[in-house]
């Protein structure tokens, strides 16, 4: 499930560059801002991802996605679009966290923003 992918990233788990092919635009480049600082590291044992659902928001060449992650005493959450290319791979086109400060870093890669 590729929220179990993005979990393990931004947790600190696996590097960034797993996520190589699996990302379009500045998607990935902004991963590799945002992962060093392992926003979803938990203090105690490993994060652990509780909810995942998806949404199509009309058409089947994109996916919205909502995951809920147990961080120790915390539950954070993460979104996510995947898009389908022209080779019917899909690849992450936006990450958004839960506590981010808006600005460039908050939405990943979302198109319209700065």
């Amino acid at each position: 499930m590729f929220a179990e992918r993005l979990l393990a990233v931004l947790s600190g788990e696996r590097p960034v560059h797993w996520m190589l092919g699996r990302t379009i635009g500045e998607a990935y480049e902004q991963l590799v801002r945002l992962a060093p600082a392992t926003p979803l590291r938990s203090p105690g044992p490993r994060p652990v991802l509780r909810r995942c659902t998806a949404h199509l928001p009309g058409h089947d060449t994109a996916v919205e996605a909502f995951a809920t992650i147990a961080t120790g005493d915390r539950v954070r959450a993460m979104a996510f679009r995947l898009e389908r290319g022209e080779d019917h791979r899909w690849r992450c086109a936006a990450v958004e966290l839960d506590g981010l400060p808006p600005g460039p870093d908050a939405g990943l890669g979302r198109p319209g923003r700065p």
